[in-house]
């Protein structure tokens, strides 16, 4: 039996009014992949991620999460994802190990206290379990994002610039734990305005410009077939002079 891409997007359009969000957008992601989802503000990175969560219908074409249609199968393709979604949404009146046991709940799985332990002793959530949400540093709160993202082992992981505004000792730590995961067979799309990032972690990535595909490729062809063999001496990574000539329309 063939398998299925973990991520299908066919043709996906979606208009607001008069504004294109996306145009006619395809793409497949492989399961185990690495994936890179870059773009500036605007590009519609967020809308087409809301498109696979199933909180956005498209004007056109379709989307699959590991071969279920994100509105046909919604059930199915929603519990094939996690979501780590760029705003800090939370409920104030819960500790962070009441937020799981919740967010488990939604996915109608019980006794998942022992994941939960686990997913909060990799992103350092431990000593923080029994501690209302409010109380929270704003790191800390995108970590118990990130758990949330994780609680029902979905095969699919999307995070939406997970270290925004995140110190340098939590980003490592946790791309530590989403490279683990990677490596344990989760396929993980990131989008991130820290390019470093992006080169450093992903196999594959698409850029995104005006809602449509402007450069789809391997990290490793990207920086050869669009960077300059030396760095220049302002200090920007090869990935950022990669997207700075993509975006100018220079490499095109």
């Amino acid at each position: 039996m063939a398998m299925h891409p973990a991520i299908s997007i066919q043709n996906i359009s979606k208009q607001y009014g008069a504004l294109q969000a996306l145009d006619d957008v395809s793409l497949a992601i492989e399961p185990g992949e690495f994936f890179g989802l870059l773009g500036p503000n605007g590009a519609g990175k967020t809308t087409l991620i809301s498109i696979l969560a199933g909180l956005v219908r498209p004007s056109h074409g379709h989307a699959a999460i590991m071969g279920a249609d994100v509105q046909k199968g919604f059930r199915e393709a929603r519990r094939m994802l996690g979501v780590v979604p760029q705003e800090l949404v939370f409920d104030p009146f819960f500790t962070v190990r009441e937020t799981l046991r919740f967010q488990s709940g939604y996915f109608g799985i019980r006794n998942n206290d022992a994941w939960i332990d686990e997913i909060m002793a990799n992103l350092d959530l431990t000593s923080k379990a029994d501690s209302n949400m409010r109380s929270l540093s704003g790191g800390m709160k995108r970590r118990v994002l990130v758990a949330q993202a994780l609680v029902h082992r979905p095969p699919v992981i999307i995070l939406d610039e997970p270290t925004a505004g995140v110190d340098v000792e939590l980003r490592q730590s946790l791309w530590q734990f989403i490279s683990r995961l990677n490596q344990d067979g989760h396929t993980i799309v990131l989008t991130t305005h820290y390019l470093e990032e992006a080169e450093a972690l992903c196999q594959r990535i698409a850029m995104l410009k005006q809602g449509k595909i402007v450069a789809l490729d391997t990290t490793a062809n990207l920086l050869s077939r669009y960077g300059s063999v030396k760095k220049d001496g302002e200090g920007k990574t090869d990935l950022e002079e990669v997207f700075v000539n993509i975006m100018s329309g220079d490499a095109l």
